[in-house]
């Protein structure tokens, strides 16, 4: 059994499965080392493909057992972890990851149960058979069928509803950011979408605003503010693309101290999201990790 090189062929789309799952970088990369050291020796497997999905699956579940419990605990709105992405993909690509990779679409499968959740990605997301989600998960058909459709009406009502192509959503962040960057409220006002909101996920690590922000003038007085008096002296602005849409890392003496992710109609910001929790930045120092 070639389990390396099934295991290279499968490799981006059980990363896949398992940050969707964890919303977490690192905690995805561990989980496809320890099944790795599952699998790697295994011998008579008749499905390669469907035994990591159900070794990498169940790996997650066990993971998200005790994630719950910090999260219970978490202060302040819970963010994922950025997710760098290629800067340029295919269309191809950004098709298949735009709506189902955002922070807003994980935020989403936070709110279900941890099976619902895998059922949800491993068919809706990631289409597999049926029976494929029945073994992964140990239950019945029927069973997997339910989990896929209460998932489904949970997250129609929690679907976001704007998504723009990367390129025009590009240029409406370069607006939003040269903004704050000049402290121009006034210019801000007019990219910001009259509902915008932000939510800055700090872990009670750093000083932040604990609550959902919302409306225009609030948001642009907050964005504003907090470029003038946290952004450290010599710091390092760089455009990136976290999780399919536009975004800003700041990086400070090679350490990144903030990931700033935007949510766009095309026309208007609808969203901000501020990562500031140093736990979930720690991947992104030095080189994208890809």
């Amino acid at each position: 059994m070639d389990w390396e090189g099934v295991f290279a062929g499968q490799r981006e789309r059980l990363f896949g499965l398992a940050y969707r799952m964890l919303g977490s970088v690192a905690e995805a990369q561990d989980v496809l080392q320890n099944a790795w050291l599952r699998v790697h020796s295994q011998q008579g497997v008749d499905n390669p493909a469907g035994y990591l999905t159900t070794v990498v699956t169940r790996l997650c579940l066990d993971v998200l057992g005790s994630a719950r419990v910090r999260r219970e605990h978490h202060v302040g709105p819970w963010l994922p972890e950025p997710l760098w992405m290629d800067p340029a993909p295919t269309p191809e690509q950004h098709a298949q990851h735009a709506q189902t990779i955002t922070m807003a679409f994980l935020q989403v499968l936070e709110t279900l149960s941890p099976l619902e959740r895998a059922a949800f990605i491993l068919r809706e997301v990631l289409g597999e058979d049926v029976a494929v989600v029945a073994a992964a998960l140990g239950r019945e058909e029927p069973a997997v069928r339910q989990l896929v459709h209460r998932a489904r009406e949970h997250i129609q009502g929690g679907r976001t509803r704007y998504h723009a192509p990367l390129a025009q959503a590009q240029e409406v962040a370069a607006a939003f950011l040269g903004a704050v960057a000049g402290g121009d409220v006034t210019a801000l006002l007019a990219v910001l979408a009259p509902d915008v909101l932000v939510m800055t996920d700090s872990g009670g690590k750093v000083r932040a605003a604990r609550r959902v922000v919302q409306g225009a003038l609030d948001v642009a007085r907050l964005m504003v503010g907090v470029t003038r008096k946290h952004t450290p002296p010599g710091a390092q602005a760089e455009f990136a693309v976290f999780n399919g849409e536009p975004g800003v890392l700041l990086r400070d003496g090679g350490v990144v101290v903030m990931v700033l992710v935007l949510e766009t109609d095309g026309t208007h910001v609808r969203a901000v999201r501020m990562v500031l929790n140093p736990d979930k930045l720690r991947h992104l120092h030095g080189a994208p990790p890809q």
